[in-house]
């Protein structure tokens, strides 16, 4: 899946768990300074995350997806290594 869909499904699901303007959703935006995630927020992005693209994000991970940017490559590296373990 190319990063492009990555980036829309996940500007997404920050939409509508969040509740904000699809436009704030940018690559570099912080989920908690720039989107007003709380921690709550931040777990229920990260299970619905989880949903959508099918893939597993460990609790290690999470600490680290800050981001927009950091989310969608982490995502394409888990659709990629998924790809790479089903051939």
């Amino acid at each position: 899946m190319k990063k492009v869909k990555v980036f829309e499904k996940v500007q997404n699901v920050v939409v509508e768990k969040l509740g904000i303007e699809p436009e704030k959703v940018t690559p570099i935006a912080n989920f908690t300074r720039d989107l007003g995630a709380d921690s709550l927020d931040t777990l229920e992005l990260i299970v619905a995350l989880e949903e959508t693209f099918n893939i597993e994000i460990s609790n290690q991970a999470t600490t680290k997806l800050v981001t927009v940017q950091q989310t969608i490559d982490y995502i394409s590296q888990q659709l990629e290594l998924n790809v790479e373990l089903a051939n």
